[in-house]
C-alpha cells in the first residue's frame, strides 16, 4: 500500500509541479486531461486495493462495537470531504470544458485553512484509522498524511512562483493550521461565502457516497488483488 501511495504522490505532485511549463507547451486543457488520466489511472486501482486489504496486518484495536463510534466516524468523514474537495468551485474547469486556471482564493474554507485538502485528509485518516484499527490502515494514513504535508510545501512554492508578492500577502493573512488566522484576528468567517453550488455539490456527493459505500466495497471485492 505504501508503494501505491509513493507512486501516486510522484505522479500527482510531479505533474502538478510541471503545470506551468506544461500549460505553456501543450495548453491548459490538454494538460488537465493528462493530469486527470494519470491521477485517476493510479488512484482508482489504489482505492480498490485499499478496500480489499484494509483489514490486513495486525488488528491493533477494535472500537467498532462501542456506541457512538460509528456515528462519530461518519460525521468526521463527512466534514473531511468538505475540506478535501474545495477546488470544485468551477466544475467546468475541473472537466476542462472551460480553460483550467490557478486561482488565488482567500474566501470560504480558505479562511479556515490555506490548505483545506491537507486538513480534510488528516481528518479522514484519523476517523478511518480509529474505525479500522489495523497496521495496514496505520501505514496508509502515514503515507497519505506525508504526501499532503509535502503538498502544503509544494503548493505554497508553486503559488509563490506564479503570483509572487500577491501570494505572500495572502499567505500572511491566512494559516495552514485550521482556524489559526481566525483566532489571530487575520480572518473572519463569512457564512454567506459557503452558500454556493460547490459546497452543495460536495454535500450531495458525501451523501451519495454514504449510500454507495457498501456497494463500492462489494464491487471492489470482485477484483482479484
Amino acid at each position: 500500500m505504501f508503494g501505491w501511495l509513493v507512486g501516486f504522490a510522484i505522479a500527482h505532485s510531479g505533474l502538478a509541479s510541471l503545470r506551468m511549463m506544461a500549460e505553456q507547451r501543450i495548453g491548459a486543457r490538454f494538460y488537465r486531461v493528462i493530469f486527470a488520466l494519470v491521477s485517476l489511472g493510479i488512484a482508482v486501482p489504489m482505492m480498490i486495493y485499499f478496500f480489499n486489504h484494509r483489514y490486513d496486518g495486525l488488528q491493533l484495536w477494535n472500537v467498532q462495537g462501542i456506541p457512538g463510534v460509528s456515528e462519530a466516524v461518519w460525521i468526521g468523514s463527512a466534514i473531511s470531504f468538505l475540506f478535501l474537495y474545495p477546488a470544485t468551485f468551477n466544475l467546468l474547469e475541473i472537466a476542462a470544458i472551460q480553460k483550467p486556471q490557478v486561482h488565488l482564493y482567500e474566501s470560504g474554507i480558505i479562511r479556515i485553512s490555506r490548505h483545506p485538502q491537507m486538513v480534510g485528509q488528516i481528518l479522514w485518516c484519523i476517523t478511518h484509522t480509529v474505525w479500522i484499527g489495523t497496521s495496514f490502515m496505520v501505514v496508509t494514513s502515514i503515507g497519505l498524511i506525508l504526501h499532503h504535508l509535502f503538498g502544503v510545501w509544494n503548493g505554497d512554492r508553486r503559488l509563490a512562483l506564479r503570483y509572487g508578492e500577491a501570494f505572500e500577502a495572502v499567505k500572511a493573512r491566512t494559516s495552514i493550521v485550521p482556524f489559526g488566522a481566525i483566532f489571530s484576528g487575520k480572518q473572519k468567517l463569512d457564512l454567506k461565502e459557503f452558500l454556493r453550488p460547490a459546497y452543495l455539490g460536495v454535500t450531495a456527493f458525501t451523501l451519495l457516497f454514504w449510500w454507495l459505500h457498501p456497494i463500492v466495497i462489494r464491487a471492489s471485492g470482485n477484483v482479484p488483488w
